[in-house]
């Protein structure tokens, strides 16, 4: 199940509003009762969009959990990667020594984090 958050910015998208500031367009809070989360929508103001109601947050689930699955693909990546300045010197090194260091190392990182499709 998606967060709150990401299935407000879900709904947003398909109904054209491009980016959501959850400082200022949508206010979210989360009550704990009994130590149980219970997140809600504080403040909608986002003018021209409708606040959606709990159905209508529940119909966008589905895509909201997948694009949080593939956000978390993609840190995972990035982190595997490593910084940009040791890319630079595999590629460098690549080009000096003819080898193919840097292409094997990002495909071995796209090899073993799949970005996830469903």
């Amino acid at each position: 199940m998606a967060s709150l958050s990401s299935k407000v910015k879900q709904y947003c998208a398909n109904n054209g509003v491009a980016s959501v500031d959850f400082l200022k367009d949508v206010l979210l809070q989360d009550d704990m009762v009994g130590n149980v989360s219970n997140p809600y929508i504080k403040e909608w103001n986002i003018s021209g969009l409708a606040q959606p109601t709990d159905e209508q947050l529940n119909a966008v689930d589905s895509a909201a959990d997948l694009e949080e699955r593939q956000n978390a693909v993609r840190a995972t990546r990035k982190n595997a990667y490593g910084d940009l300045g040791s890319q630079l010197d595999m590629q460098y090194h690549d080009s000096i020594d003819g080898t193919t260091t840097w292409k094997d190392h990002v495909a071995s990182v796209k090899t073993a984090n799949p970005i996830p499709t469903e």
